[in-house]
């Protein structure tokens, strides 16, 4: 309807007679014409005349409907909507109230359709449809981040228009909103008892229940499950007439006992309503229900799952496992078994495991080949009586079957290599028992291409399971059962077992099986063999691991006297070693040292190994990470930025490497005061590494603690506070009471209850730190400056002074060199103690420790 038009009619919205009250209402708006209305408002299209010119949205009550709980809803969309911010969420610009106090509110004005509409129009395939749901689902995760739950989602209230020839997705209508955190309005709104709020075709079987208490964000989540049933099929799961004909009560039954078909199953029963839901997607029935069968139908079904505890949790964790569908990855929704991820797997690597099958193929022809040609020439020579060059060809041969052995197996990972390597090295090492051939050494490389898998590998979700479950159970049964009696082949197995624990933070299994592999070395093939040398490095790897940094420190300091002498002082094995030393050096607080290591294992490691080998990469990480805690900022951030950038390259977003050089930055953005860099840094790290290396992994909760101390550092102290609580809980689960970094985390959580004004929570806290601290003879350590820190803070709280002198100048001297944040926090702690001495026992010198302190 066109403006004149609209000028001649003789009502407003909500049926008010045009006059000058009516148009003061709306003053500054210009009304077109209306866009539609719903139970309790109409909405109207608008131009806003001021202070800007531009089409909004401007919803108001109806006329006769300002009952007090219309009002009191009506408000509480109006604030639901200005808590968001979020592409996917309508923005609320403006809102008021009428003369005759029907409230009112203007919003970005969504010139969509409704989003299944969008999709059918557009012919959208189905991957398509899922990434523009996903969106929604983020949009959704917004609302629940402000507290807030739909309870109406439906296409009709997410409406998708093209924006750069792109579709983009946005939510409206938060009319029947729930606050779930505080409250929208100045009155509670509570639902009146037998009153159902929502569209039945989207509602959630506890939001069919009339008491409305069982509400909460998975709601939404159901709502999202229905939304994407009609998405993938073009049908709902229940239709219009099964749920409104019945009445109130047939439709709680449907909804709570009732479960629907799967997608897939809906598609094959639709007869020819399937071949158009097919060709709107672009494909035939066929295709689609297989499209559906398996991954979608689960995703969908436990999204609609009657028990909210057995739904998604929230509507991130929908678009995640939808993430994964797309990217061919396991889903959550699915059970894990062997068989899946195998094929999974398949999916993904179509052309490598094609390449794979073929290089098998490949192998066991030349193989035969080989056999035959060293039998015919062994003959000969036989008749010749060259053994020796028998012997050497044999030998090349050998060599050549067993590289490319391990180059086909390096490719690969465990989920697709672990059950068929075991098996394999079982049957050989069988095969030798019984005496039908199958040498030593075609089991060691067997052992040896399986552990440059685990080197190698990221010990994603499902690796972590894969290994824990399968490979390393069967490896020991493996061990105690047949490889007994081959100290050698033992040992190979015992070391690849200490690095798959270690892997995945299991560092008292991990210190026994490294134990057992130097002993078995050190037995078949003594002190000085490669071999032995890398067991005793990873043994010393496993004590630092544990904590037990004077252990690693002569554990590494002899085998790198040993490989030095054995295997020459650039040997890639010696230049790890150095780079080890190096880092235990860094954790003892001894910078100079651990820096001259470093700077000379990187020069070597570039010119030896390449500037983006792994080994060459990781000095260059805890080298910037030693700049940072030097103070030399800009240094370690360059550093640091390259190597992170590198590592993104070369060993993917997701790899642990990735992610700590990640972690690094973010601290080195925090030292300098960038604390939203360093949030968004530290999130993105600590989301990634929940993700890959498990919510208990020791990487995943040092992150997180870091991550704490910015939120402290910005002021956010109660945020700060639970989530290192809950850090240092996990941590003392997982890594016991006495580790490095449980200390820490103890040291900063005494830190915050004396931020908080909780002295005696502090003290107690941080004594218990500085004792563990002297016991693990880690007292000269930068994390015990920071525990004694705390304690020094707590007792000034006390007014207990000349106890906290004693602890903030012990601290003092432990953090400054480098000098920090903390260093800067313990003289500042030292200014306000000699002050506050000095009110208290005036003339005694504290004043001038006090301005001497202010002037450092």
């Amino acid at each position: 309807m066109s403006n004149s038009t609209f000028a001649n009619q003789d009502t407003l919205p909500g049926g008010d007679p045009v006059g000058s009250a009516a148009r003061a209402m709306f003053d500054g708006f210009h009304l077109e014409y209306r866009l539609g209305e719903g139970g309790m408002g109409e909405v109207w299209l608008a131009e806003q005349l001021r202070p800007v010119r531009r089409q909004v949205a401007l919803k108001v009550i109806k006329a006769g409907m300002d009952s007090k709980e219309v009002v009191a809803r009506f408000e509480s969309e109006r604030q639901a909507l200005a808590l968001m911010d979020h592409p996917a969420i309508a923005k609320v610009f403006d809102g008021g109230s009428t003369p005759e106090g029907r409230p009112y509110f203007v919003m970005e004005y969504v010139a969509g359709i409704p989003i299944t509409e969008h999709c059918d129009t557009h012919k959208l395939s189905t991957s398509a449809r899922l990434e523009l749901f996903m969106d929604v689902c983020e949009g959704v995760q917004h609302a629940h981040q402000k507290a807030v739950i739909h309870r109406d989602l439906k296409p009709s209230n997410i409406l998708v228009s093209l924006v750069d020839g792109k579709p983009q997705a946005k939510i409206i209508d938060f009319g029947i909103a729930k606050a779930t955190g505080y409250r929208l309005t100045e009155k509670t709104l509570f639902t009146e008892v037998g009153a159902v709020i929502g569209t039945p075709e989207y509602m959630s079987p506890e939001q069919a229940d009339h008491t409305g208490q069982d509400v909460d964000t998975r709601t939404d989540v159901y709502s999202l499950g229905v939304l994407l049933y009609q998405l993938l099929t073009g049908e709902l799961p229940f239709g219009s007439k099964e749920l409104r004909s019945p009445g109130y009560e047939e439709l709680r039954r449907k909804l709570k006992e009732v479960e629907p078909p799967r997608p897939s199953t809906k598609m094959s029963t639709l007869g020819a309503e399937a071949t158009e839901a097919a060709r709107n997607r672009g494909t035939d029935p066929g295709a689609l229900v297989g499209q559906l069968e398996g991954d979608l139908d689960a995703i969908t079904m436990k999204a609609l799952e009657k028990e909210r505890a057995r739904r998604y949790g929230t509507p991130s964790d929908l678009a995640a496992d939808i993430g994964r569908h797309l990217r061919h990855e396991v889903v959550l929704a699915r059970p894990p078994s062997a068989a899946y991820r195998l094929g999974k797997y398949i999916v993904r690597h179509r052309v490598g495991v094609a390449v794979a099958a073929g290089l098998a193929a490949l192998l066991v022809a030349f193989a035969a080949t080989m056999a035959f040609q060293a039998r015919r020439t062994a003959l000969e020579r036989d008749r010749a009586n060259a053994e020796r060059d028998r012997a050497t060809r044999e030998r090349e041969a050998s060599e050549k079957v067993s590289a490319f052995l391990a180059n086909m197996l390096s490719s690969l990972t465990p989920e697709a290599l672990g059950n068929t390597l075991w098996k394999d090295l079982h049957q050989r090492v069988a095969a030798q028992r019984r005496g039908q051939g199958a040498p030593e050494k075609q089991v060691t490389d067997a052992l040896a291409s399986l552990d440059k898998v685990l080197a190698g590998v990221n010990p994603t979700e499902t690796a972590v399971h894969l290994l824990d479950e399968e490979i390393l159970q069967r490896a020991g049964k493996t061990l105690q059962a047949e490889m007994g009696s081959e100290p050698r082949i033992a040992g190979s197995l015992e070391r690849t077992l200490a690095r798959a624990y270690a892997n995945l933070g299991l560092y008292t299994q991990a210190e026994q099986h490294a134990r057992r592999a130097v002993d078995l070395r050190l037995q078949a093939l003594g002190p000085e063999h490669p071999d032995t040398l890398r067991s005793m490095n990873n043994l010393a790897g496993v004590y630092r691991l544990q904590g037990r940094l004077a252990d690693a420190e002569t554990a590494f300091r002899k085998t790198l006297d040993i490989e030095r002498r054995v295997l020459g002082p650039n040997d890639p094995e010696t230049l790890r070693c150095m780079s080890n030393l190096a880092l235990v050096s860094y954790d003892q607080g001894h910078y100079s040292e651990a820096e001259k290591l470093y700077r000379e294992t990187l020069e070597a490691q570039r010119r030896v190994l390449g500037p983006e080998h792994a080994d060459t990469l990781e000095s260059m990480n805890m080298l910037a990470a030693l700049y940072g805690d030097q103070g030399r900022y800009a240094e370690a951030e360059k550093l640091q930025r390259e190597t992170l950038e590198v590592r993104r390259r070369v060993l993917g977003p997701d790899d642990p490497e990735t992610l700590s050089s990640m972690s690094n930055l973010a601290l080195v953005c925090a030292s300098q005061g960038r604390h939203g860099e360093a949030e968004k840094l530290y999130r993105e790290a600590v989301d990634a590494e929940r993700r890959v290396l498990g919510p208990e992994h020791p990487d995943t909760l040092r992150s997180q603690g870091d991550l704490a101390e910015v939120y402290a550092r910005e002021g956010r102290l109660g945020e700060a506070e639970t989530l290192l609580g809950e850090t240092l809980k996990t941590q003392e689960k997982v890594l016991g009471p006495v580790h490095p970094d449980v200390l820490l985390s103890m040291g900063n959580l005494a830190s915050l209850y004396a931020d908080t004004g909780r002295p005696v929570e502090a003290e107690r806290l941080a004594r218990e730190a500085v004792a563990a601290f002297q016991r693990q003879q880690l007292q000269d350590s930068r994390e015990m400056g920071v525990a004694r820190l705390a304690l020094g803070r707590a007792l000034l709280l006390q007014h207990r002074y000349a106890e906290s002198e004693a602890e903030l100048l012990a601290a003092e001297k432990l953090l400054e060199r480098p000098a920090g944040v903390a260093e800067a926090r313990c003289q500042q702690a030292l200014v306000t103690l000699y002050a506050a001495w000095e009110t208290s026992e005036p003339s005694k010198g504290h004043a001038a420790q006090a301005a001497r302190w202010k002037a450092k």
